[in-house]
């Protein structure tokens, strides 16, 4: 009998593993825009990017028009905030995270910040705020699964990645709009998206 509990608790530590561990935050003011394939609604899509809920994750791997970055804005603005994401993202992947999107027909770095998500980007490595915060190249994203933990409180913004600070900056360019998630090449996908005022 002592075997068989043991055995059953190895494999739900390895199925605990592989599922990717992270369960997301907990606790009143919590609000999950993504859950596995669901939340789609939560977001208003600009672009073209072939955003698609399915597999226990919302993704992209392609543009309909090259050009175009595929967008996926929130319905809801913010101000002060914490956001918690798990994602995954290939080797080609360049994407990120929008927040404080104040222009929001033509989402850039010119009317927000972005968190990157791209491993092979020459300036501004995965888990750099753009424009003001660069990240150690270190910080690598392709092929598992990841978190950002990102704090934007008035000028102070943090983001951590799987849980160690990457960019701790003080900047005022942009102060409230929704979050958005961007889909620029490669493959990547998002299981979980919470959000929570502050």
């Amino acid at each position: 009998m002592k075997r068989f509990f043991a055995i059953a608790a190895a494999l739900l530590v390895v199925a605990f593993t592989l599922a990717g561990c992270a369960t997301g935050p907990s606790g009143p003011g919590w609000t999950t825009l993504i859950d596995g394939d669901k939340g789609l609604e939560n977001f208003t899509q600009l672009g073209d990017a072939n955003w698609t809920a399915s597999g226990g994750a919302v993704w992209a791997d392609r543009k309909i028009t090259k050009d175009v970055a595929g967008i996926l804005l929130s319905k809801e603005s913010y101000t002060d905030f914490e956001v918690y994401a798990e994602f995954w993202a290939d080797e080609e992947a360049n994407s990120g995270i929008y927040i404080r999107v104040m222009n929001q027909k033509i989402v850039n770095t010119k009317a927000a910040y972005e968190v990157q998500i791209w491993d092979k980007s020459p300036a501004m490595a995965t888990a750099s705020v753009m424009p003001p915060g660069k990240a150690s190249p270190t910080f690598k994203a392709a092929n598992k699964w990841s978190t950002f933990e990102i704090t934007a409180k008035g000028p102070r913004i943090i983001n951590k990645m799987d849980g160690e600070v990457a960019v701790d900056v003080n900047d005022s360019a942009f102060t409230s709009g929704p979050i958005a998630l961007q889909y620029n090449s490669g493959t990547i996908k998002f299981r979980k998206v919470m959000i929570k005022r502050l």
